[in-house]
């Protein structure tokens, strides 16, 4: 069975580049949020093997988002985005429990490596 993901970005061009990454590898993209206050909700509707989380978006940002996902599910397994230069936004996501990151722009096979170390 194909491994469910659900893919947290502000921007509609991230998601789609993730989302082809994955259905091209062999995953299943259950679902897409915006910000990080959706992402809960959709974590908590669709519950995924696994969801990337971008870092800066508008409403409630993925570290935040990350760390309300982990206080429903201490075992959610969660891989950030990042743009170049968010080192300290990285090591305060690894701290509050994410799996790994990925940094933009996406090379495919970063993505599927971070996704299926996070998932084994």
């Amino acid at each position: 069975m194909a491994h469910r993901i659900l893919i947290v970005d502000d921007a509609a061009f991230m998601r789609m580049m993730i989302k082809d990454i994955l259905t091209k590898n062999g995953f299943e993209v259950v679902g897409e949020a915006q910000d990080g206050a959706q992402a809960i909700e959709k974590y908590n509707e669709l519950t995924p093997d696994l969801v990337t989380m971008d870092i800066t978006m508008p409403e409630m940002d993925g570290i935040t988002s990350l760390k309300e996902i982990k206080k429903i599910n201490p075992e959610a397994k969660i891989i950030m985005c990042s743009a170049m230069g968010q080192q300290a936004m990285v090591i305060d996501a690894i701290q509050a429990g994410a799996k790994d990151f990925i940094v933009k722009p996406f090379q495919g096979d970063r993505v599927i490596e971070a996704i299926q170390k996070a998932l084994s």
